[in-house]
C-alpha cells in the first residue's frame, strides 16, 4: 500500500471520531501539515471529507453512501460465525447468538458444547426477554419506552423458581448489567442451566443482538461460568467491530 493511500485512510479513521483541524490531524498522524493539507484537498474533491464553517474537516457525504452500502451487505450470522466457533473452542461450552424478534429473542446460531451433558436448544427457537441472558442484556441497552413496550405488565411469566417476575427486581438486574457489561441468567430460564451473555453492537452502537455461553451446573459451577466473561465480552466486541462498531478511544 502506498504511503499516500495509507495516510488518507488514517485521516478518514481519525475523522470518524469527529471534526479536526489540519494541525490536529498532522500531530496525531505524525505527518507534515502540508502533507495533511494535500491529502485532505484530494479527499474533499471526491466528497469523502468536507470543510466546516470554522475551518475544520469532517467526513463527507460520499463516506455515508459507502457506509450504507457496506452495512447493507453485512450479515450478523456470517460476521459472528468465526468468533462463535473460537469462543466455543476456548470455553468448551454451548455458545449462542441471539437477536431481538418482536417481544422475544430468537437464536440465530449455535455452537454445541463438547460435553456429553449439554443444554437443549436449536437455531430459530424463541425465548423470553426477561428470563434469558441474551434477552436481559438486550433489554438493558434499550430506551426505557421501548423496554416498557416489550415487557408489558407484570408479573412476567415464570419459567423457573429463579425467574425475575416483577419489574423492580428486573430493573435492578438490568442496571447491574449496564454497569458491568454482561448479563447472568442464574437458572432463570431452565432449572439446571445458567449462562452469561454480552451485547453485540451494530455500526450505530445499538444493541439488538447478543452472544452467550451456557452450561449445566453439573458441568460448570458459578465461579467457572463467571470466569468466562472476559472471553465472552471480547468475542462480542469483535463481532460488533465486524458489523462496523468502533469502540470508544481515549486520546
Amino acid at each position: 500500500m502506498s504511503n499516500s493511500v495509507e495516510r488518507a485512510m488514517r485521516i478518514l479513521v481519525e475523522l470518524a471520531d469527529g471534526p479536526s483541524t489540519i494541525s490536529e490531524l498532522g500531530r496525531r498522524l505524525d505527518v507534515h501539515r502540508t502533507t495533511s493539507l494535500r491529502l485532505l484537498r484530494t479527499l474533499e474533491e471526491q466528497r469523502f471529507v468536507r470543510r466546516t464553517e470554522d475551518g475544520r474537516f469532517q467526513l463527507g457525504a460520499r463516506m455515508a453512501t459507502l457506509a450504507a452500502a457496506a452495512l447493507t451487505g453485512l450479515d450478523i450470522r456470517g460476521s459472528a460465525a468465526r468468533h462463535l466457533r473460537d469462543l466455543g473452542e476456548a470455553t468448551g461450552q454451548t455458545v449462542h447468538l441471539g437477536a431481538l424478534e418482536g417481544d422475544r429473542i430468537v437464536y440465530l446460531d449455535k455452537v454445541e458444547s463438547r460435553h456429553a451433558v449439554r443444554m437443549y436448544s436449536h437455531i430459530g427457537a424463541l425465548a423470553p426477554l426477561h428470563a434469558t441472558g441474551i434477552g436481559k442484556v438486550i433489554l438493558a441497552h434499550l430506551p426505557p419506552a421501548e423496554r416498557d413496550a416489550l415487557l408489558g405488565p407484570e408479573p412476567f411469566a415464570r419459567c423457573t423458581a429463579g425467574t425475575l417476575t416483577d419489574r423492580a427486581s428486573l430493573d435492578a438486574d438490568l442496571d447491574r448489567i449496564l454497569r458491568r457489561g454482561w448479563a447472568l441468567d442464574d437458572f432463570e430460564h431452565e432449572e439446571f442451566i445458567h449462562c452469561v451473555a454480552a451485547p453485540v453492537r451494530d455500526a450505530a452502537g445499538r444493541v439488538n443482538a447478543a452472544i452467550s455461553v451456557s452450561a449445566p451446573s453439573v458441568v460448570l459451577d458459578r465461579d467457572g461460568l463467571l470466569g468466562l466473561t472476559d472471553d465472552l465480552v471480547a468475542a462480542a466486541d469483535a463481532i460488533g467491530e465486524e458489523l462496523g462498531w468502533r469502540p470508544p478511544r481515549t486520546r
